[in-house]
């Protein structure tokens, strides 16, 4: 009888988390901005972006 693994070794997620982190430093969030920027992180970066132009 043959086994098999399945192994998913994906980095994917933990980039997400990195940049996610590094964000929430860059644009000084609170708390609770930061827990809502995991659902609309790329809103605080737009916004940052362009009240710095």
């Amino acid at each position: 009888m043959n086994n098999i693994i399945v192994n998913h070794d994906n980095i994917m997620g933990t980039i997400w988390l990195i940049g996610w982190l590094f964000s929430i430093g860059y644009l000084k969030l609170s708390f609770w901005r930061g827990v809502l920027a995991i659902i609309i992180w790329p809103y605080y970066i737009g916004a940052k972006y362009h009240k710095s132009n």
